[in-house]
């Protein structure tokens, strides 16, 4: 009896303890997703992942897998490569402003137009930075990585300098949660020096409760009569969980760019994963 009984103790054990874990992990309240879109009186999509049970939350699931401009949500990839390739040797890799390369235009944040370190090009989103960035790792090298992480549709026709911006990449709600998933559990095949630098890059809010990381951005900005799409991708780490996440919506106007972070907050906070407003 006594190896029919390890038998079962071996077969039994780890089921007990993966049927505890989940346990654990409770299942998210309802949401009303729909209904914050609504108040903001924007179109769009959300997807959330959660981290610990593989479970998805989708608002509008046909625009979720729908493909767009990455625009400066590139900029999480682009990092990574710069770190791994050493194109930029770490976050205080320095580039000046060349003004005559890259001259002041009129839609440009005032924080562009100044020299730049890896995360302050980061932080304030500076595109020109990027380019270079991009310029630097060359074609044949970008080519080679946008491939190994499976982004988006992997295609960056259109310049080397213009892919994410102008040219042929685009990535869906959908997938990009998918490659945060991968980035933020090290499975794109890099160094953990490089996703640690990003990690600690991408921080939006750090607080006793959460810590919200991410990026945004803006596709057709500066173009005129380009559609523009808002983008706000990221994860929220949470008492030892991560839940991962993209928004894209339809931008109209400044008050719609703004509605990303909005959304993003009321949504966690409707889905009880970060305090409301009152209980900051």
């Amino acid at each position: 009896m006594r190896p029919l009984f390890r038998l079962f103790a071996n077969t039994a054990l780890p089921l007990i303890a993966l049927l505890g874990s989940a346990s654990v992990h409770a299942e998210l309240p309802q949401a009303d997703i729909a209904a914050r879109f609504r108040e903001e009186q924007v179109t769009g999509t959300f997807v959330l992942l959660d981290g610990q049970t593989g479970a998805y939350r989708r608002h509008d699931e046909e625009r979720a897998a729908r493909r767009y401009l990455p625009a400066s949500t590139y900029k999480i990839p682009n990092s990574l490569i710069a770190l791994e390739t050493g194109v930029a040797q770490g976050k205080d890799f320095k580039l000046e402003w060349d003004s005559k390369r890259n001259p002041r235009q009129p839609w440009w944040p005032a924080a562009w137009a100044q020299d730049h370190t890896l995360e302050s090009a980061l932080k304030n989103s500076t595109v020109w930075y990027y380019q270079e960035i991009a310029r630097r790792v060359g074609a044949e090298r970008m080519q080679a990585y946008v491939d190994r992480f499976d982004y988006g549709n992997r295609d960056i026709s259109g310049g080397i300098d213009q892919f994410w911006l102008t040219g042929g990449l685009r990535i869906s709600a959908n997938e990009q949660v998918d490659f945060l998933r991968r980035f933020y559990v090290n499975q794109l095949g890099l160094s953990e020096r490089t996703v640690r630098m990003t990690k600690d890059m991408l921080v939006l809010e750090d607080t006793p409760r959460y810590r919200l990381s991410g990026k945004s951005g803006w596709a057709g900005l500066g173009e005129e009569g380009a559609p523009q799409t808002g983008w706000l991708v990221g994860y929220l780490e949470r008492q030892g969980d991560v839940f991962y996440f993209a928004l894209n919506i339809d931008i109209r106007n400044s008050q719609d760019a703004a509605a990303r972070m909005k959304l993003v907050h009321a949504i966690f906070q409707d889905l009880g994963l970060i305090p409301g407003s009152s209980t900051n």
